[in-house]
């Protein structure tokens, strides 16, 4: 009896080990996800995050006033609507764009909490930020980071060697109007 018992047992043993690997197997032989940004033509009404009301499209200031009242108003403004030029689209994932300015500067959107992307079919187009500017230095490391996602030049990217002050934007919701 004793010796039946464990060849019951390791028959047990066998068949465990065999499904671990089974599944193991499955698991790694699954597609990886494409990662990039979402896919998307970005046309005149579609949103990304939360939707741009209305009422606060209507309220999108310029560019320009947006640089005056961050200003006015030491380095940080809340709930303000910005309407602006998209100039680039992180490639990576969508994670961040950049709004061209009225003197031909760029400032950099991100998306709050990471919640959402944006398809880099957004370049070129006019969109409607809502959410939240503020004044920030960005550091040379980041600078270099973004230009490394934007695909820039490597020679573009030795360049940076200056902390640069510049507007950020956090944005709930961007809605395409152009």
């Amino acid at each position: 009896m004793l010796i039946l018992e464990k060849i019951l047992i390791m028959k047990f043993k066998a068949i465990l080990v065999l499904a671990a690997v089974s599944v193991s197997t499955l698991a790694f032989a699954q597609e990886k996800k494409k990662m990039g940004p979402p896919e998307g033509n970005a046309i005149v009404g579609d949103t990304y995050g939360s939707a741009v009301a209305s009422s606060v499209e209507s309220k999108a200031i310029s560019v320009e006033k947006l640089g005056k009242k961050l200003k006015k108003e030491n380095k940080k403004v809340e709930n303000v609507a910005v309407k602006g030029k998209v100039t680039d689209v992180c490639e990576k994932k969508g994670c961040w764009l950049t709004i061209q300015t009225d003197d031909n500067s760029q400032f950099f959107v991100k998306m709050k909490d990471y919640a959402f992307f944006v398809p880099t079919a957004l370049k070129g187009k006019t969109v409607v930020l809502d959410g939240t500017a503020e004044r920030k230095v960005t550091s040379i490391d980041e600078q270099k980071h973004y230009a490394e996602d934007a695909k820039k030049p490597q020679a573009e990217i030795d360049a940076i060697t200056q902390p640069k002050e510049e507007i950020r934007f956090v944005a709930n919701g961007i809605k395409v109007v152009n």
